[in-house]
């Protein structure tokens, strides 16, 4: 229900009611951006968190050959200094040998 008034008031009461209206929806509508703004923002770090993750799983991944990969040269490493020592045991004989042959021909 209206209260009865003078035409004229009544013109001015709509034109106050129009602009609280106008105002709160230029309100509404810049909040409903700001929370589009922060969903978008949201669901962008949710795509950038998933993209570390998967990176960081390559990254594990790689480290982890790594590793086996050096466990494996640490055995070769080693098999190799054995062979160096077979080899250099070899040689020492073999100019002891020589040394023996030597004397026996004189």
């Amino acid at each position: 229900m209206m209260a009865t008034g003078t035409p004229d008031s009544q013109a001015r009461f709509g034109q106050s009611v129009k602009g609280l209206l106008t105002e709160k929806v230029n309100t509404c509508g810049t909040d409903v951006i700001a929370l589009t703004k922060q969903v978008l923002k949201g669901s962008r770090s949710s795509e950038l968190l998933g993209q570390a993750a998967r990176n960081m799983v390559l990254q594990e991944d790689a480290i982890l050959h790594s590793e086996d990969s050096l466990r494996k040269m640490a055995i070769i490493t080693t098999h190799l200094q054995y062979q160096q020592e077979a080899i250099q045991k070899n040689v020492e004989q073999s100019s002891d040998l020589q040394d023996q042959l030597n004397h026996l021909l004189k």
